[in-house]
């Protein structure tokens, strides 16, 4: 978790290096600021942990949980979001 943690602070701090304004935030996307926390510890990579699952949870939506597909489409979209943060 903490090697993921750091992978994908990583490649955020990477994504989000040029300015704000500079580059559009596309629709269904979000943000996630990580200026205020310490990527050196490990309360700052758990908190920005926190942060970026709180997007992908953003991003996805969620599903009644009487909707088994439509929480198999909300888990894939949250796996692949995540993993599609990784590779970057």
């Amino acid at each position: 978790m903490l090697k993921t943690s750091f992978a994908l602070a990583a490649i955020l701090a990477a994504a989000l290096a040029t300015p704000a304004i500079a580059t559009p935030v596309a629709a269904g996307a979000r943000s996630v600021a990580y200026a205020d926390l310490d990527l050196a510890s490990a309360a700052g990579r758990a908190r920005l942990d926190q942060r970026i699952h709180a997007a992908v949870r953003a991003v996805c939506g969620t599903a009644s949980p009487a909707d088994l597909r439509g929480n198999d489409d909300v888990r894939a979209c949250r796996a692949e979001t995540l993993a599609r943060i990784a590779s970057r």
